[in-house]
């Protein structure tokens, strides 16, 4: 099925919300009904016949402090999540949001919406061969809530109580039944055996892995340079319907680099079978080699059905020379994508103009609908008309470089803020001082942007520094807001839920370790994320949607930048990969090694 049929198919159908379950169900959706019935062998994206065995050596630019990626504190390497420590129930990447068991065998909603139940499958398993019981589930729980990330803080401090119910099961008590989406929230939960460690050993980075029950364990630690898997063959789920024909090969290695160019080269030698190209320079002409010509390494591109989310430069509007939206607003305007992407990319990017670019979910030039004036009637200040209407473009320009017309237009927006151009420098006469900040940064690959973008601003007297550093200073720094401008991507799913309130709510604002980087506080943002988690229909989800896109783009956050229309992958032709692309992309845990 197109993506295009997938999307009718999903309007159509009956959108009560999520249903409130006569009994236990062993998948749920968030709006709508599951496409999979509960016989299902296999997702409809893998080969279920896909050989074993093989090691897949993928390249990780940065370092990696910690092997727990479940707390704020270190770098976590990768990995973990993903083939160690499981949820009560698995994602299908074909839907929205949809899930069918795991851990969990089953899930029930209760009528009044109130409360979830999950069944726990009788035959889960630790990798040290100890069931998975309730309790493992309540401490978990426990641990995540209070000392966890602040995603996971903030997500279940909406859950009153969780307390083992019968042999089997776990059950989750809320504080009331306007989060639609929580339930599901809670069936991707990792679980781990909480009597493995301590709770000041779970909040402390260190090099002792969470013991978990997925399909791999942690084989070799390297600290900050490489980390192995290697994939349990007694794994007790291989034959669940969610897992069948992924989790191939035998061994899974991620190495570290400090460098861009160094890992480049070290896939074209071989030393790494995969890559996702973010640079369209180099996917343009740095694919020019032997090993491409011949056929040993192959350029594919998948499609993605995925929102492409938003990429751009981040104001920390904590900070008091971003408090004006005009002065953001100037410097938007003084981003030269029609440059940049000519000369630096190949003119291989689209423009971003949606926090859901590339999606039904965008509000681009769309018209706010009845619901969305409704939503944003109590807000009469919060959405610009232009938003409103959806006839908004950000700034183009001719891709000369020179970009006067915007030029102009920010000086304006600089002098009606009270700034003035005296000797060459975009001044404050009240103080004197410059209108000057500085890009973090902690890859060189960032700097031809940055440069130009600074580049950009000096005509009109503006002084910026771009300081390139190391990824555990990055990401100290990110954690604690000690920043002027980031270059940040948030990704996006067709299903966009309580990670917003993480990235947007003023309750996150302040919270050590949250992504609300630009320190947005905005009554109206609260209360479009809160609408869209109490959405029961899919046609009042969108509209929530998309009148948070509104009210986000008319706070002048960020500088948006671009985004890529389908995915690139470069990898070695050993590497093989089912035939049906699912809308979330490529997934590298359906691949295999064919010939090992």
């Amino acid at each position: 099925m197109s993506f295009g049929k997938f999307i009718l198919l999903l309007l159509s159908v009956l959108t009560a919300g999520l249903p409130a379950n006569a009994a236990p169900q062993s998948s749920i959706a968030l709006h709508g009904a599951p496409l999979l019935d509960k016989d299902f062998t296999a997702f409809p994206y893998v080969n279920p016949e896909a050989p074993k065995g093989g090691t897949l050596t993928l390249g990780v630019l940065g370092s990696y402090e910690s092997v727990n990626p479940l707390i704020v504190q270190g770098t976590p390497a990768s990995g973990i999540r993903e083939f160690v420590v499981e949820a009560l129930m698995a994602r299908s990447l074909d839907e929205p949001f949809t899930l069918y068991g795991l851990l969990a065998d089953s899930i029930d909603v209760a009528d009044d919406r109130k409360s979830v139940t999950f069944t726990i499958n009788p035959a889960a398993r630790f990798s040290d061969r100890q069931p998975v019981t309730p309790e493992d589930v309540v401490k978990s729980f426990a641990l995540l809530k209070e000392k966890g990330r602040p995603n996971h803080r903030t997500y279940f401090a909406k859950v009153t109580s969780a307390e083992k119910v019968g042999e089997r099961g776990v059950k989750f008590t809320f504080q009331d039944a306007t989060d639609r989406e929580l339930p599901l929230i809670l069936g991707l939960m990792p679980v781990f055996a909480a009597r493995d460690m301590t709770p000041e050993q779970f909040e402390t980075a260190g090099m002792k892995p969470l013991l978990g029950s997925g399909p791999y364990t942690v084989s070799n630690i390297d600290a900050g340079r490489s980390i192995s898997y290697r994939r349990d063959p007694d794994y007790w789920g291989k034959d669940l319907p969610v897992n069948r024909g992924r989790f191939n090969f035998d061994d899974i290695r991620f190495d570290y680099f400090r460098d861009a160019s160094v890992m480049f080269e070290a896939f074209k030698s071989g030393n790494l079978d995969l890559r996702l190209e973010d640079d369209p320079g180099r996917w343009a002409g740095g694919y020019d080699i032997p090993p491409v010509h011949d056929g040993r390494i192959v350029k594919a591109e998948f499609d993605i059905g995925l929102p492409a989310g938003m990429t751009a430069f981040v104001f920390n509007t904590r900070r008091p020379i971003f408090a004006d939206p005009r002065v953001r607003r100037a410097l938007m305007m003084l981003f030269d994508f029609e440059w940049s992407n000519r000369v630096l990319y190949n003119g291989l990017f689209k423009r971003t103009e949606s926090y859901f670019e590339r999606s039904y979910l965008a509000s681009t030039g769309h018209q706010a609908d009845a619901r969305e004036r409704s939503l944003l009637a109590p807000f009469p200040d919060a959405v610009r008309p232009e938003f409103m209407e959806g006839t908004y473009r950000f700034p183009g320009s001719d891709g000369s470089g020179q970009n006067r017309p915007n030029q102009k237009a920010a000086f304006a927006l600089l002098t009606e803020a009270g700034l003035v151009l005296k000797d060459g420098r975009m001044i404050d006469p009240k103080t004197g001082k410059q209108l000057a900040f500085e890009i973090l940064a902690n890859s060189n690959a960032q700097e031809a942007l940055l440069l130009s973008y600074a580049r950009s601003l000096a005509p009109l007297g503006i002084s910026v520094r771009v300081r390139v550093v190391d990824s555990a200073q990055y990401q100290q720094r990110l954690s604690s807001f000690d920043f002027d401008m980031i270059q940040n991507s948030w990704p996006s799913s067709l299903s966009p839920g309580n990670e917003q309130l993480f990235r947007w709510s003023a309750k996150t604002a302040d919270s050590k370790g949250s992504y609300n980087f630009a320190g947005v506080r905005n009554p109206a943002a609260d209360a479009m994320i809160e609408s869209m988690l109490a959405a029961d229909s899919e046609t009042d989800f969108v509209s929530s949607v998309r009148a948070l896109d509104r009210v986000l783009l008319s706070g002048d956050y960020v500088v948006p930048l671009f985004y890529t229309p389908r995915q690139w992958v470069a990898y070695w032709a050993r590497l093989k990969h089912p035939d049906k692309t699912p809308i979330f992309g490529y997934a590298v845990d359906t691949w295999w090694i064919e010939g090992k």
